[in-house]
């Protein structure tokens, strides 16, 4: 078999056995194809059951030269899975990686609004418009569940469980979960539903999808980063943002007024809570009010 193949295999094995959805299998492959491109254009001839430790090395040199330490370390650790799944299904007995250490890099800590900062995104909003109402409706299902972009933009009428308060969303590897939302995020929701989205020529195949371009179609990712963007040069925001950006301000707002960590874990959707830990990190100062305020011995 030839890399193509055994790519395809692994394509099958990372959806069908470990769920993965179709951009995380997307990177998986890139990683891939990077090394399959780098043996092709130095004319090397050898099958990923036969590739030697050597020149995997070779290559993570080449690669160290181009990319930053964070991507190259999701460069090694995608080609680890890769050969790791090699040896699962009997292709290969070794994993040529076994060695090679990634990179070592700092824990990022991601950047934060204030509520401040967030009411002032919001308040920029033209709401003389029809994208004016949908995009505040936007930003406050963004802030108020602590969604993802791609959780956001596949949201369907159909998962608003507005009775119970909770809406259900569908994750990463397909998973999903409920979130619960506000009796404010839901009356703004609603506004946008009877008053903007009704009169959009809805196209076939988007009749349940909640956020809507004028044209009647999903929403894509880029446009809700422009949309955040744009607002953020309007407020002159000193700021990197993006719809990320409402995401962690969502969790590390609920971590500095008492929400304990796995509550916050199940709404965000994190396999694991060490992900989740990262927050803990953004506010030393919420820490010590915390042992002052707890501690038998303050």
């Amino acid at each position: 078999m030839n890399w193509k193949t055994y790519i395809k295999s692994y394509q099958s094995y990372l959806r069908i056995e470990r769920g993965l959805s179709k951009n995380t299998i997307e990177n998986y492959t890139f990683d891939i194809v990077r090394l399959c491109d780098y043996l092709d254009h130095n004319a090397i001839d050898i099958s990923p059951v036969k590739i030697s430790e050597e020149i995997v090395q070779q290559f993570i040199y080449h690669i160290a030269k181009e990319v930053n330490p964070r991507s190259q370390a999701r460069i090694i650790s995608g080609l680890k899975s890769f050969f790791s799944y090699l040896i699962f299904e009997d292709y290969r007995n070794d994993n040529p990686l076994e060695l090679i250490e990634a990179p070592r890099i700092g824990r990022k800590l991601p950047d934060t609004l204030s509520l401040i900062e967030i009411d002032q995104l919001i308040a920029a909003i033209d709401l003389s418009s029809n994208e004016g109402e949908r995009n505040r409706t936007i930003l406050e299902t963004l802030y108020s569940c602590g969604l993802r972009v791609s959780e956001l933009i596949t949201l369907k009428i159909s998962d608003l469980f507005f009775d119970e308060g909770f809406i259900k969303i569908t994750g990463k590897g397909n998973k999903q979960r409920f979130v619960p939302i506000s009796a404010f995020t839901q009356k703004y929701i609603e506004l946008y539903k009877n008053e903007v989205r009704n009169k959009l020529p809805i196209q076939k195949g988007f009749e349940d999808t909640l956020f809507l371009n004028r044209r009647g179609k999903q929403l894509t990712r880029a446009m809700i980063f422009t949309i955040i963007k744009d607002l953020a040069v309007k407020i002159n925001l000193k700021k990197t943002i993006s719809p990320h950006t409402l995401r962690h301000s969502f969790a590390s707002h609920l971590l500095e007024n008492g929400a304990d960590l796995r509550s916050i874990q199940l709404m965000l959707g994190h396999e694991s809570i060490t992900t989740t830990e990262i927050y803990v990190h953004l506010d030393r100062k919420h820490l010590t009010q915390v042992v002052n305020n707890f501690h038998p011995r303050k």
